[in-house]
Protein backbone atom coordinates (compact mmCIF):
# COMPACT_ATOMS: atom_id res chain seq x y z
CA UNK A 1 0.00 0.00 0.00
CA UNK A 2 1.30 3.60 -0.80
CA UNK A 3 3.70 2.68 -3.10
CA UNK A 4 3.40 6.40 -4.43
CA UNK A 5 5.26 7.34 -1.37
CA UNK A 6 8.60 5.34 -2.22
CA UNK A 7 9.77 8.75 -4.30
CA UNK A 8 9.76 10.36 -1.27
CA UNK A 9 11.79 10.42 2.08
CA UNK A 10 8.96 10.70 4.61
CA UNK A 11 10.27 12.23 7.53
CA UNK A 12 7.58 12.88 10.72
CA UNK A 13 8.44 15.81 12.36
CA UNK A 14 7.28 14.61 15.53
CA UNK A 15 8.85 13.33 19.00
CA UNK A 16 5.56 11.84 19.88
CA UNK A 17 5.36 8.01 20.64
CA UNK A 18 1.59 8.03 19.76
CA UNK A 19 2.00 9.80 16.67
CA UNK A 20 5.55 7.01 15.56
CA UNK A 21 3.22 4.32 16.93
CA UNK A 22 0.25 5.49 14.78
CA UNK A 23 2.04 6.38 11.35
CA UNK A 24 4.39 3.08 11.89
CA UNK A 25 0.90 1.54 11.48
CA UNK A 26 0.54 2.48 8.15
CA UNK A 27 3.32 0.07 7.13
CA UNK A 28 5.24 2.82 5.43
CA UNK A 29 9.48 3.79 5.78
CA UNK A 30 9.73 6.98 7.45
CA UNK A 31 12.05 8.57 9.86
CA UNK A 32 11.86 11.13 12.21
CA UNK A 33 13.26 14.23 12.62
CA UNK A 34 13.02 17.25 15.24
CA UNK A 35 14.20 20.61 15.24
CA UNK A 36 14.52 22.36 19.02
CA UNK A 37 12.89 25.55 19.83
CA UNK A 38 9.92 25.44 17.18
CA UNK A 39 7.25 27.82 18.77
CA UNK A 40 3.95 26.57 18.87
CA UNK A 41 2.43 29.88 19.14
CA UNK A 42 -0.93 31.42 17.22
CA UNK A 43 -2.33 34.24 16.47
CA UNK A 44 -5.34 35.70 19.10
CA UNK A 45 -7.64 35.93 16.28
CA UNK A 46 -7.69 32.11 15.18
CA UNK A 47 -10.28 29.81 16.60
CA UNK A 48 -10.76 26.36 16.80
CA UNK A 49 -9.70 24.24 13.71
CA UNK A 50 -7.48 27.14 12.36
CA UNK A 51 -5.36 27.02 15.24
CA UNK A 52 -3.49 23.51 15.15
CA UNK A 53 -3.00 23.86 11.57
CA UNK A 54 -1.50 26.82 11.72
CA UNK A 55 0.91 25.74 13.82
CA UNK A 56 1.64 22.47 12.09
CA UNK A 57 2.02 24.89 9.05
CA UNK A 58 4.90 26.78 11.38
CA UNK A 59 6.24 23.43 12.36
CA UNK A 60 6.74 22.63 8.23
CA UNK A 61 7.89 26.30 7.54
CA UNK A 62 10.92 25.37 9.99
CA UNK A 63 12.11 22.60 7.95
CA UNK A 64 11.69 24.57 4.60
CA UNK A 65 14.87 25.76 4.07
CA UNK A 66 16.99 22.23 4.64
CA UNK A 67 14.36 19.78 3.16
CA UNK A 68 15.71 17.85 -0.10
CA UNK A 69 13.88 17.60 -3.19
CA UNK A 70 12.88 14.03 -2.22
CA UNK A 71 11.62 14.51 0.77
CA UNK A 72 7.95 14.65 2.88
CA UNK A 73 7.68 16.24 5.61
CA UNK A 74 4.23 15.42 7.80
CA UNK A 75 3.99 17.54 10.80
CA UNK A 76 1.12 18.15 13.32
CA UNK A 77 -0.16 19.75 15.96
CA UNK A 78 -3.49 18.65 18.48
CA UNK A 79 -5.68 20.87 20.79
CA UNK A 80 -8.42 20.61 22.93
CA UNK A 81 -11.15 22.90 22.36
CA UNK A 82 -13.84 23.30 25.21
CA UNK A 83 -16.11 26.24 25.05
CA UNK A 84 -14.20 28.68 23.00
CA UNK A 85 -10.86 28.03 24.99
CA UNK A 86 -7.85 26.09 24.19
CA UNK A 87 -6.57 23.64 26.20
CA UNK A 88 -3.05 22.81 25.63
CA UNK A 89 -0.21 20.86 27.24
CA UNK A 90 -0.61 21.53 31.11
CA UNK A 91 2.39 23.79 32.56
CA UNK A 92 2.44 21.65 35.52
CA UNK A 93 0.47 18.90 37.83
CA UNK A 94 -1.70 21.48 39.30
CA UNK A 95 -2.67 22.91 36.12
CA UNK A 96 -3.35 19.28 34.53
CA UNK A 97 -5.80 18.54 37.75
CA UNK A 98 -7.38 22.14 36.54
CA UNK A 99 -8.07 20.78 33.21
CA UNK A 100 -9.65 17.82 33.62
CA UNK A 101 -11.95 19.21 36.42
CA UNK A 102 -12.89 21.43 33.42
CA UNK A 103 -13.44 18.53 31.37
CA UNK A 104 -15.49 16.69 33.59
CA UNK A 105 -18.76 16.07 32.61
CA UNK A 106 -19.05 17.58 29.52
CA UNK A 107 -18.27 17.38 25.88
CA UNK A 108 -15.29 18.66 24.35
CA UNK A 109 -13.41 18.83 21.13
CA UNK A 110 -10.25 17.30 20.10
CA UNK A 111 -8.80 19.00 17.06
CA UNK A 112 -5.44 17.69 15.45
CA UNK A 113 -4.29 19.98 12.01
CA UNK A 114 -1.26 18.22 10.21
CA UNK A 115 0.43 19.23 7.26
CA UNK A 116 2.34 17.40 4.57
CA UNK A 117 5.11 19.67 3.09
CA UNK A 118 7.66 18.81 0.24
CA UNK A 119 9.77 21.22 -1.63
CA UNK A 120 7.17 21.63 -4.29
CA UNK A 121 3.75 22.08 -2.10
CA UNK A 122 1.92 22.32 0.87
CA UNK A 123 -1.20 20.76 1.74
CA UNK A 124 -2.85 20.87 5.56
CA UNK A 125 -6.16 19.76 6.99
CA UNK A 126 -7.88 19.27 9.85
CA UNK A 127 -9.51 16.79 11.96
CA UNK A 128 -12.56 16.75 14.88
CA UNK A 129 -13.52 14.43 17.72
CA UNK A 130 -15.68 15.46 19.88
CA UNK A 131 -15.05 13.27 23.06
CA UNK A 132 -17.56 13.23 26.39
CA UNK A 133 -16.54 12.79 29.39
CA UNK A 134 -17.90 11.36 32.50
CA UNK A 135 -18.22 13.58 35.96
CA UNK A 136 -14.46 12.64 37.27
CA UNK A 137 -13.85 12.75 41.16
CA UNK A 138 -10.85 14.88 42.64
CA UNK A 139 -9.86 11.29 43.64
CA UNK A 140 -10.01 10.08 39.96
CA UNK A 141 -8.28 13.44 38.76
CA UNK A 142 -5.44 12.69 41.45
CA UNK A 143 -4.92 9.42 40.52
CA UNK A 144 -4.40 10.12 36.88
CA UNK A 145 -2.11 12.77 37.21
CA UNK A 146 -0.01 11.16 39.67
CA UNK A 147 0.53 7.83 38.59
CA UNK A 148 0.11 8.87 34.22
CA UNK A 149 2.26 12.49 34.21
CA UNK A 150 0.16 13.90 31.42
CA UNK A 151 2.20 16.97 30.81
CA UNK A 152 2.62 16.10 27.46
CA UNK A 153 -0.42 15.65 26.21
CA UNK A 154 -3.14 18.85 25.22
CA UNK A 155 -5.90 18.89 27.59
CA UNK A 156 -3.94 16.79 30.01
CA UNK A 157 -4.84 13.03 29.13
CA UNK A 158 -4.58 10.41 26.92
CA UNK A 159 -7.55 8.36 25.82
CA UNK A 160 -5.13 5.52 25.67
CA UNK A 161 -4.85 5.64 28.91
CA UNK A 162 -6.68 4.71 32.57
CA UNK A 163 -8.46 7.87 32.50
CA UNK A 164 -10.00 7.08 29.00
CA UNK A 165 -11.20 3.77 30.10
CA UNK A 166 -12.77 5.24 33.17
CA UNK A 167 -13.48 8.82 31.81
CA UNK A 168 -14.87 8.70 28.62
CA UNK A 169 -17.82 8.31 27.90
CA UNK A 170 -18.24 8.39 24.56
CA UNK A 171 -16.55 9.90 21.36
CA UNK A 172 -17.93 10.77 18.01
CA UNK A 173 -14.73 10.88 15.22
CA UNK A 174 -11.97 9.46 14.80
CA UNK A 175 -10.17 7.58 17.77
CA UNK A 176 -6.87 8.09 16.92
CA UNK A 177 -7.19 11.78 16.16
CA UNK A 178 -7.81 11.70 19.91
CA UNK A 179 -4.34 10.44 20.56
CA UNK A 180 -2.69 12.51 18.00
CA UNK A 181 -3.02 11.93 14.42
CA UNK A 182 -5.74 11.31 12.63
CA UNK A 183 -4.54 8.05 10.75
CA UNK A 184 -7.63 7.77 8.80
CA UNK A 185 -7.22 10.88 6.73
CA UNK A 186 -3.51 10.86 6.94
CA UNK A 187 -4.21 7.75 4.94
CA UNK A 188 -6.53 9.09 2.25
CA UNK A 189 -4.75 12.30 2.14
CA UNK A 190 -1.32 10.20 1.74
CA UNK A 191 -3.16 8.08 -1.17
CA UNK A 192 -3.64 11.14 -3.29
CA UNK A 193 0.29 12.26 -3.38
Amino acid sequence: MLKNLDKYKVILASNSPRRKELLSGLGIRYEVKTLPGIEETYPDTLKGEDIPVYIAREKADAYRNAMQPDELIITADTIVWLDGVVMGKPTDEADARTMLRCLSGKTHQVITGVCLTTTGFQKSFATVTDVTFAELTDEEIDYYVERYKPMDKAGSYGIQEWIGFVGVEGIEGSYFNVMGLPIQRLYKELKKL
